[in-house]
């Protein structure tokens, strides 16, 4: 056995999931628009628990989505995943979150960018091929109806992901594809951390930070 807790709050997508051996048991999370993640996050993480009749002992590690995102979800999630590391003396895994959002599209060929809105016409994005093999590295890049021309000439180009909203509005090529109405999801983290947990890819509990790939900059309520 290899139970794993999966959490992803990188958007605000609350997402949960217990999963053995690369395969999810159960999931919980919530599609709105709003971050729930203060209110819902131990309580889903609770539910997967009694749904799986798994005791929080019994679990082999615990995963979390590392990043980049919302500054405030992925502190939310890593706090929580250190928290229940230290209690239950389990080890910590960390999943990208934009390698575990490529891994909702299937494809034969092509290639695939999960991108996730930054604000503004900004985006982190990644660029994998069909195998989700990394083809170009995380990036946060300010969006134009240049982006991504290079790939766009000669392949299928995959966008999902919350960022696409803004990207569609710009690129017009006929190759591009819009996967629209996707958030990352612990589901998709399962078979990822499962990879991370054979070959003992584990983090440090008191040192590990999120991949913010930004320095947060605060702005005034209105």
């Amino acid at each position: 056995m290899a139970f794993i807790l999966n959490i992803e709050t990188a958007t605000t997508n609350c997402s949960v999931s217990l999963s053995n051996k690369g395969e999810t048991l159960v999931l919980k999370e919530d599609y709105g628009n709003g971050f729930s993640h203060a209110e819902k996050l131990h309580v889903y993480i609770e539910a997967v628990l009694k749904e799986a009749k798994i005791e929080a002992n019994q679990l082999d590690a615990i995963a979390v989505s590392k990043g980049p995102g919302s500054y405030t979800g992925l502190r939310i999630g890593v706090s929580a995943a250190k928290g229940l590391c230290y209690a239950l003396n389990k080890p910590l895994i960390a999943v990208s979150t934009l390698e575990a959002l490529a891994h909702q599209v299937h494809i034969e060929e092509g290639l695939i960018i999960p991108m996730l809105d930054a604000r503004r016409m900004e985006v982190y994005s990644a660029i994998f091929d069909a195998n989700y093999k990394s083809v170009r590295a995380i990036e946060a890049q300010i969006l134009d109806d240049n982006s991504f021309s290079n790939e766009l000439k000669v392949n299928k180009v995959y966008f999902i992901g919350n960022g696409v909203e803004k990207t569609k509005t710009l690129i017009k090529s006929t190759n591009a594809i819009f996967v629209e109405s996707k958030l990352p999801s612990a589901n998709q983290m399962s078979a990822l951390s499962y990879d991370k947990y054979k070959t003992n890819d584990m983090e440090d509990v008191a040192y590990f930070e999120p991949f913010y790939l930004k320095d947060f900059v605060g702005t005034k309520a209105k």
